[in-house]
């Protein structure tokens, strides 16, 4: 006797949620290893680090840093820690809440920041972008963002 699957999704639904199940596992990995091979970084580190440098005062809470990451407190802190005994992190007390820590983007961390950059975008654009029509990218990104309100009301992370 067969059984019938209990998915009730139709079959075109299948098709286009297991093609996006598939990026998201797939994406990952690919980035970091670019990042790894040429910087020894994940792509969850340059992370921390563009957001730094983003910053002002290249200077984030680590709170703030977490949220911006999607990261608990403790994977950032860890994420941190090797940054930072590398040179390229530092963690200073929040003059304004002596209970908060800030991160600091240090000279060196902005020098790996500005050398992984090039390569970290070169791989963005050929594993994301080049393969996409002009139309193609705006329906990507329109996409993306319906996704993002779905599983929050905040805004995600947008270029400056």
């Amino acid at each position: 006797m067969s059984e019938s699957s209990p998915s009730r999704m139709s079959r075109d639904d299948l098709e286009t949620w297991s093609a996006l199940a598939t990026v998201l596992e797939w994406l990952p990995p690919a980035l970091d290893a670019q990042l790894s091979r040429e910087f020894d970084l994940t792509h969850f580190e340059y992370g921390i680090l563009f957001a730094l440098a983003e910053a002002p005062d290249r200077t984030l809470r680590l709170r703030v840093l977490a949220d911006f990451a999607n990261s608990t407190l403790s994977r950032l802190s860890r994420a941190v820690s090797r940054l930072e005994t590398r040179g390229w992190v530092r963690r200073v007390p929040d003059p304004d809440d002596g209970r908060s820590t800030l991160a600091e983007l240090t000279d060196g961390g902005w020098d790996v920041f500005a050398r992984a950059t090039p390569g970290h975008e070169a791989a963005v654009d050929r594993l994301v972008l080049d393969v996409l029509t002009g139309p193609q990218r705006r329906q990507l990104r329109d996409i993306s963002r319906r996704i993002m309100g779905a599983i929050r009301d905040e805004d995600g992370w947008r270029a400056g």
